[in-house]
Formats: C-alpha cells, structure tokens, sequence
C-alpha cells in the first residue's frame, strides 16, 4: 500500500483513471454527452475527470462504468492504466471497493499502526 506524500501519487492516480475512462469512452464510440444521459453527470465534470482536473469519488466511477457497460474493476486492470506492475491480478467490484475504503484510512495510519494491521488481516485469513 502507497502512503500519499504531498498529493503527487493522488495526482497520478487522478490522471491515469481519467485517461482510462476516456480510452474506455473512446473504444465503445461513445461521446461525454452519451455518459451525461446514460448517469446525469455533466458533460463539464466528465471533462474534468478525463483531463485529471477532479478525482471521481468511487459510487461515481460505479456509474461511469454502468454506463460503459463495463465492470468498475475494469477501471483498475492491466490494460486500464500501466503503474509499473505487469502481472496484477484482476480484482472484482466489491475487491476493489474494499481496497478503495482501506486506503482511505490507512493513509493516515504511521508504519507501525499499517503493519499492525496487515499482521490482524493475515491472522483473520488463516481463521
């Protein structure tokens, strides 16, 4: 897990998924106006989305993909955006979602408490 230091991996992360969802919009032929009708977000915030300028929150990225007719994990695969790890495994909705809420937290958890936690994660496994 990637603790966040000034932002900078929040800004990576803000324009790989924007660049994603426009490479997913693109290849289905669709226009931002077709996303706006099919969720009623905005043509305006998708712009902003798409060029990195605003982080979607996860129920939003949810509708997005609704209306790309695609998995929200889909957002998060492989061919999606490149981080530098070649062999992800494919990770599900509800994996990606509770991965999501993790980070949220452990962001402002120090290395002892992030540690800490992974050790009851792996105890909780082995159950």
């Amino acid at each position: 897990m990637q603790h966040i230091h000034g932002g900078s991996v929040l800004v990576a992360f803000s324009m790989n998924i924007g660049e994603t969802i426009r490479n997913y919009r693109l290849q289905r032929g669709m226009s931002q106006g077709d996303i706006e009708k099919r969720t009623g977000l905005l043509r305006c915030y998708l712009s902003r989305v798409e060029n990195g300028h605003t982080i979607p929150s996860l129920d939003t990225l949810a509708k997005i993909a609704g209306a790309m007719e695609i998995a929200l994990s889909q957002f998060f695969s492989e061919s999606g955006h490149t981080n530098g790890s070649k062999n992800l495994p494919q990770l599900s909705d509800d994996e990606v979602r509770f991965l999501s809420q993790i980070r949220r937290y452990a962001v402002s958890l120090n290395d002892s408490d992030r540690k800490l936690v992974l050790a009851m994660v792996k105890k909780m496994a082995t159950k």
